[in-house]
């Protein structure tokens, strides 16, 4: 029993002698701090591709159809001439100066020259009627008193000259039976043209 014992004994002490060189080398082998690596990470490489330069021939292009856009109507719009804007030429027509309702009875009109006194004299008629057949224009407010007619009431002032400042100039006002301003406006025109205006009674 104790030779088994102590044979046993024995293996057991070499096994655990083997053991503790066993490590002690393989430590060594590593050079005592044991670190780990990684590997290095292989980089790829990108090649350069080089466009080449498109040229296009007179060719190319003719071959290429302009784009028609289709069902659309024919644009006829004229851009007005200057002379349209010119003041001369405008002058050179007659002014509707509008219509005016009313449920007055009368109308005063007053008138005046609308820039500075130059000698404009003007003609003013009642329904194709000469009610004045000539008056200077001067920078106090004239003017006369009319019944009005159930209907249309039209009054023309025409110019006779243009004074010393061409065209013919002229303000007014047209006062209802309350005395308030219904109207108020200002012609322009050259001779021999009139401004018109129209009181429609209600």
């Amino acid at each position: 029993m104790n030779q088994y014992f102590s044979f046993k004994g024995q293996i057991f002490i070499l096994g655990l002698m083997f053991g503790v060189l066993s490590t002690a080398y393989s430590q060594e082998g590593f050079g005592g701090d044991f670190k780990v690596k990684a590997a290095p990470v292989k980089k790829k490489e990108v090649k350069e591709t080089k466009v080449k330069d498109v040229k296009f021939s007179n060719e190319d292009f003719n071959k290429i159809k302009s784009y028609e856009v289709q069902g659309l109507d024919k644009n006829e719009y004229k851009v007005p001439e200057k002379e349209e804007y010119d003041a001369e030429k405008l002058a050179k027509r007659d002014q509707d100066l509008g219509v005016v309702k009313t449920s007055s009875g009368t109308a005063k009109v007053r008138y005046r020259d609308a820039a500075y006194v130059d000698g404009d004299k003007v003609r003013v008629y009642l329904n194709y009627v000469i009610i004045q057949p000539e008056v200077l224009l001067n920078a106090e407010e004239q003017g006369f008193d009319i019944d009005l007619k159930p209907g249309l009431n039209r009054i023309d002032f025409e110019a006779l000259n243009e004074g010393f400042a061409a065209p013919n100039t002229a303000e007014f006002k047209i006062y209802d039976d309350q005395g308030a301003v219904i109207s108020t406006n200002q012609w322009n025109i050259a001779q021999g043209y009139k401004a018109t205006i129209i009181l429609e009674k209600e």
